[in-house]
């Protein structure tokens, strides 16, 4: 019997690894996000895997989202990775409304992971506002 060569080996595992077997891969993702049981619709998710581009998606109505990693809609790298809700809705070049805490806006003080394990329509994301409000936040002039 005989082997095949050194040369037919690595090439015939380069395209295994170009394949992406065995490795992360995008799926579809879309979800909601509430704050204390309701909607969040202004902002955005971002989901921020660990060595890959970050996945991210609009908030619209009823607090859905679906994320984007690099072509409309195609999701995010599965696996566990930290998340972050920047709820923000701006109301004019003075001013824009925060609908979530600011600390959910980055993933170092957010809080929040997501597991992604295959293709879903059904990823929650739950905040609360922890006795806190929707505010406004004002710039002046400098």
């Amino acid at each position: 019997m005989r082997l095949p060569s050194p040369r037919l080996a690595a090439v015939g595992l380069a395209v295994l690894a170009a394949a992406g077997c065995g490795g992360p891969r995008v799926v579809p993702v879309s979800g909601r996000v509430l704050i204390d049981g309701r909607p969040v619709e202004h902002g955005f998710v971002r989901v921020a895997p660990d060595g890959h581009r970050a996945a991210t998606g609009k908030l619209g109505p009823g607090g859905r989202f679906t994320l984007t990693t690099t072509d409309p809609d195609d999701g995010c790298v599965t696996g566990t990775h930290p998340a972050e809700v920047i709820a923000l809705e701006t109301l004019g070049p003075g001013a824009q409304k925060w609908h979530a805490p600011k600390a959910y806006g980055e993933a170092g003080t957010s809080g929040l992971t997501v597991s992604i394990t295959g293709p879903t329509d059904d990823l929650a994301i739950d905040l609360t506002w922890g006795g806190g409000k929707p505010f406004v936040e004002r710039f002046g002039k400098e």
